[in-house]
């Protein structure tokens, strides 16, 4: 063994096999170090009989070392044949397969690195020293599991590791986390019925940003199968003994448990890499270490390479280990395996420009971009889209449905900010972001973008954004930043520049409300200022002892100002209607920024003083009107309790009115293949008013969060629409909350007017196709969605509500209809 390696690599997961792969076969001098007594903790660690997945499939490997997807034990068993090593607990592989030259030394825990390159000095647990003129560490990320945040953190039922699943038997195990390692410990617990497991996984958004699609696909078939409980925008709130309590967006809920798998990610061993010297991209807990594009740190000879990188997939990791090597090599000109994949996509760019080029603009000039290492920003392109705009071409323009956001790596837009005078604009300029509000709130556009000059930009689709933010502290802390800063400036208006709103911005909080969580009190003292950015608050008063119903705030409100303004106590309670997101403004700086700005000022008392009108008329008129107040307030509950606080358009009939003839169930069918969307007798009523099942259309669609072939989108009116790319899997049925979704048989074509009259061929005009194929359908034939789309490209809008004889059926949006100026209306009449 020589004195002094040429490259010594620590870790022997996917990116340090394959380093050592390539070293042995260029006979370059070498060792692989690995702290425990096998190869592959990474692998050897995930759960038995897991299959290992080989994405991106479009990626081409670059490896010594065989691998392609399938089980654990296969592949280590395969690596173990490269490396010479027998290992009892590891079916061996039968193949005739090549046994390389590699170095290995197992139970090789390093304890310390000193020196510089060209000659570094290794120190490990056991004493043993070894040199190296170059060090490359590929140790991964796995052994820093976060833990799990919530009273009851430290209870024996949680486990952050989960070996073999079919060791479990009747339990009842809930796993925390929606990644890959979570979803597939769920399938893995769920996948033998003789285990009688009751399975639970919980993902606390509402769609799996971070997992595989193919993962989620099967995930998606365990939840239809009814083999897995998956529960979306829910996260532990306590662990008891045998239970726990989550936070779902409905408030909160106890369900029993035996056991908790927390599979919540893990953090870069930070302490242990910058000991060595090495520099991080920033501060933040979940950063990485700052790379050249030859996975060089800051300390020169020492590189890093997978997941430490912030690159976890197999093959990515693998790919870096060949190329570190070649690297290391004098193989300068090498370029990585994604280069033909990018190139192709950055050829719509202007300039013939290398991929190189176009990756140092994006991560240089856009701020969303700033924490992220050369090679993470290489896997956010492969999931993005580039374009170019010339002058005056639109991006999108106002009321489009759009959950992409962009980034500006050149040039500059224009925000039409007046609808009526497309000349009205305000800048975006370079290295900003826009399209985050329809990101965040799941709203419309809410302004026609239009290029300045010659613009070159990133859009980012909603998983990939979704993703970005979740991954990259700096990205998250960027997209919040510039989205309260511009939310400010929407509402608040009056000239306002972004110097002014600096303060309020820089003291933002973002808080989480379940439904039903209060945010203002009655009678509190606090002076907060909140604006709503996603979700929506009800507002009541108390009278009496009872709560009065007054307004429905949805996203884009603010509330609070009023104890900010003159530092009265709060004058009336609001809360959650559905699971939302507020931001807290502090109340002493919203009040100097009124200081500063007299007609900000002006247009604050002017809201206050119409509050204040609306308090003084209730508690003026309460006794002689106490039954109309009830009623409204109780009215107003219900219809929030029936979807209103999350909906844009929902459909409603007034009882005193409806006559029952049906009309609109026959004119919905008409207008869609003689299927009806709705149930107009199904639902529930309160007072007079009735909700029949049809579409809410909701600010954020529960069937959009797992539909594979991506079916449901919202149209130009806010409509949200299945198309007919649906592929049957009912995941949209399951997933709404208001039981508007359902699953038929596809209908037969209509036939012409003159097949049906001469030979009765299929269902007729104006005939429920329903009750048709109930008699003549064959029961296999493939089903697809069906749901209100509001009567999309039909002209005269909803055909329910035109078909409404006596005026019954209205379709409303919640921030129009549940106003104070419905009750004073009703006290009026």
């Amino acid at each position: 063994m020589p004195d002094l390696f040429k490259v010594a690599i620590v870790g022997s997961g996917p990116a340090g096999m394959s380093a050592a792969g390539r070293a042995a076969a260029l006979g370059m001098s070498h060792v692989l170090l690995e702290k425990t007594d096998h190869i592959s903790d990474t692998i050897f660690k995930y759960q038995k009989g897991k299959h290992v997945m080989a994405t991106p499939s479009n990626l081409v490997l670059r490896s010594d070392m065989l691998f392609d997807a399938g089980k654990r034990e296969t592949i280590l068993g395969i690596w173990n044949k490269h490396c010479g090593i027998a290992d009892d607990r590891i079916p061996p592989c039968e193949d005739d397969l090549p046994t390389y030259e590699i170095n290995v030394k197992l139970d090789a825990e390093v304890a310390k690195v000193e020196g510089a390159k060209g000659d570094f000095t290794i120190t490990l647990k056991n004493g043993e020293v070894v040199r190296a003129e170059t060090i490359v560490l590929a140790i991964g990320t796995q052994g820093n599991p976060n833990m799990l945040r919530c009273p009851g953190s430290d209870h024996e039922m949680i486990q952050y590791q989960l070996d073999d699943p079919g060791e479990y038997f009747d339990e009842h195990i809930t796993v925390v986390g929606s990644g890959d390692a979570g979803i597939e410990n769920a399938l893995g617990l769920a996948a033998d019925d003789a285990q009688r497991n009751v399975v639970t996984i919980l993902n606390r958004r509402d769609s799996f940003a971070r997992a595989k699609a193919a993962n989620v696909a099967l995930l998606e078939e365990a939840e239809r199968d009814g083999r897995i409980s998956v529960r979306r925008e829910t996260s532990p709130k306590e662990v008891r003994d045998g239970e726990m309590v989550l936070e779902t967006r409905d408030g909160e809920e106890t369900i029993r448990c035996d056991r908790i798998i927390a599979r919540t990610g893990s953090q870069p061993p930070r302490g242990f890499v910058e000991a060595m010297g090495i520099a991080f991209t920033s501060e933040e807990r979940g950063a990485f270490p700052k790379l050249s594009p030859a996975f060089e740190t800051t300390v020169p000879g020492i590189h890093v390479i997978g997941a430490l990188a912030g690159y976890p997939l197999i093959k990515h990791c693998m790919n870096q280990g060949y190329d570190v090597i070649e690297f290391l090599n004098g193989n300068t000109d090498l370029k990585p395996a994604d280069e033909p994949i990018l190139s192709e996509k950055f050829a719509v760019l202007p300039g013939d420009h290398p991929v190189d080029h176009w990756l140092d603009v994006f991560g240089g000039n856009v701020a969303i971009f700033a924490g992220l290492s050369p090679l993470q920003l290489r896997e956010l392109m492969l999931d993005s889209t580039v374009h170019y705009y010339e002058p005056g071409d639109v991006i999108f323009r106002r009321n489009e449905p759009g959950s992409s956001m962009f980034a500006i790596a050149q040039g500059s837009v224009a925000v039409e900010i007046n609808p009526n005078d497309p000349s009205v604009t305000v800048p975006i300029e370079q290295g900003s972001i826009f399209g985050e509000v329809g990101l965040i709130s799941g709203r419309r556009r809410g302004s026609t973008i239009r290029a300045a000059d010659q613009v070159v930009a990133i859009e980012l689709s909603r998983n990939a954004a979704l993703k970005l933010i979740a991954t990259s502290p700096e990205a998250a802390d960027a997209v919040n930043r510039i989205a309260i800063e511009r939310q400010l400036l929407q509402m608040f208006g009056s000239g306002l520049t972004p110097q002014d709103i600096a303060p309020l911005v820089e003291a933002a909080e973002i808080m989480e409300l379940r439904a039903g969580q209060v945010l203002i009190e009655e009678g509190a003292d606090d002076q907060e200022v909140y604006i709503i950015r996603r979700g929506s608050m009800i507002v009541e008063k108390d009278i009496g002892g009872r709560p009065v119903f007054l307004s429905y705030l949805p996203a884009g409100s603010y509330v609070g100002e009023m104890a900010a303004i003159d530092g009265s106590s709060r004058t009336a309670t609001v809360k959650a209607a559905v699971k939302s997101e507020a931001i807290r403004l502090p109340g002493d700086r919203f009040a100097k920024l009124l200081d500063r700005n007299p007609a900000l000022r002006e247009k604050a008392l002017a809201e206050m003083e119409g509050r204040r009108k609306t308090n003084a008329f209730i508690e003026s008129r309460k006794d002689q009107f106490e039954d109309v107040v009830d009623l409204y307030s109780e009215t107003a509950q219900f219809l929030v309790d029936e979807g209103l606080g999350e909906a844009t358009d929902v459909l409603l009939i007034d009882e005193k009115l409806c006559v029952g003839c049906d009309n609109c169930e026959r004119a919905c069918a008409d207008a869609h293949e003689g299927l009806s969307r709705l149930d107009r007798e199904a639902g529930r009523t309160y007072a007079h008013l009735h909700v029949p099942t049809s579409c809410r259309h909701c600010e954020h669609p529960h069937c959009m969060a797992d539909c594979p072939p991506n079916a449901i989108k919202r149209g130009p009116d806010g409509e949200v629409v299945i198309d007919d790319t649906c592929i049957g899997c009912g995941n949209c049925q399951r997933n709404c909350p208001y039981g508007v979704i359902r699953m038929d048989p596809k209908p037969p074509k209509k036939p012409s007017l003159f097949s049906w009259l001469l030979f009765g061929a299929g269902p007729g005009p104006g005939e429920a196709s329903y009750s048709w194929r109930k008699e003549h359908g064959d029961p296999e034939q493939p089903k697809q969605a069906i749901k209100c789309d509001m009567c999309s490209g039909i002209k005269g809008g909803p055909a329910c509500v035109r078909a409404c004889p006596t005026g019954a059926a209205i379709r409303v949006s919640p921030d129009k209809f549940l106003t104070f100026t419905k009750l004073t209306e009703d006290i009026d009449s």
